[in-house]
């Protein structure tokens, strides 16, 4: 698939720089030590739990950022499927390279594996229905990247990337300016004299708020922890006026429940904070 825009060379070099880092500070000395410098290897990412296979991509690009000599052959690429007993590339060159890239390299596709597998999982509950799986912010510190990158590669849809790049009027924000009416026109106000290009979204708690937010005319309305009931009732106030987005402690049983009732988006944190890593090893070819 296509790398997502937000993941670009700038911020996957700065992510890879600053992880190898923390790593290896001044050095790998278990490697250091024992292997030769010029001595030449390779290895294979082994499959170890079935999985949709993410940061293959990722993995050629560690790689290639620390040793632009290494060189990958892929043999299943971000979004496929992969069984236990698959080899999903082959990686060959200084085994010093290899060696000192090998755990970063996992974490990363183990992780993003994971998340992959459990969007695919949750997003197949949708089939057939017209409602996209969005994901959260609700992401690793510095890992963000990787994470909304593997729901995409699950075939989720990703949500804003971070603060700046959408408005969405929480309770809090709400709370703090009295109504979701003043909200939204100090947002609107912020967004003219700004001169930026940002869709309103407002977080709703009940019909009232609901009613409110149709008023105040935003691009998307949440729907907060609302039951399914409720849920059918705001989408059918909302009337397609705006997008409509359902929230708060979505599970996997729930998805197709609250897909009838017609809303434009499920969002749920669990794709990345609830996923399971797939177990993946690199070993050497003998």
């Amino acid at each position: 698939m296509k790398r997502p825009e937000y993941a670009t060379d700038k911020v996957l070099k700065q992510f890879i720089k600053n992880a190898l880092e923390e790593d290896i500070q001044d050095g790998d000395h278990s490697t250091l030590s024992t292997i030769p410098k010029d001595l030449q290897q390779s290895a294979k990412l082994l499959v170890k739990e079935n999985c949709i296979l993410a940061g293959v991509e990722l993995a050629e690009i560690i790689f290639k950022t620390f040793d632009k000599n290494l060189k990958v052959e892929r043999f299943i690429r971000d979004g496929e499927v992969a069984k236990v007993g698959d080899t999903a590339f082959i990686v060959t060159g200084s085994a010093r390279s290899i060696l000192s890239t090998e755990r970063l390299v996992l974490n990363c596709m183990q992780r993003m594996s994971g998340i992959a597998t459990l969007t695919q999982d949750w997003d197949s509950r949708l089939v057939g229905s017209k409602t996209k799986l969005l994901d959260t912010r609700k992401t690793t510190p510095n890992f963000r990247v990787c994470e909304k990158w593997a729901v995409a590669i699950g075939g989720g849809t990703n949500h804003r990337y971070g603060l700046y790049d959408m408005i969405m009027l929480k309770d809090n924000h709400i709370d703090y300016n009295g109504s979701i009416t003043n909200a939204v026109k100090m947002a609107k106000d912020y967004v003219k004299k700004s001169k930026k290009k940002l869709k309103i979204e407002v977080e709703t708690r009940n019909l009232e708020e609901v009613k409110e937010a149709i008023s105040a005319k935003v691009d998307r309305i949440m729907l907060d922890n609302m039951d399914v009931a409720t849920m059918k009732k705001a989408v059918k106030l909302i009337n397609g006026v705006c997008e409509s987005e359902a929230s708060g402690g979505i599970t996997r049983d729930q998805l197709k429940e609250i897909a009838s009732t017609g809303v434009t988006y499920i969002s749920a944190g669990a794709l990345t904070h609830s996923a399971s890593n797939i177990d993946l090893s690199l070993k050497a070819v003998k």
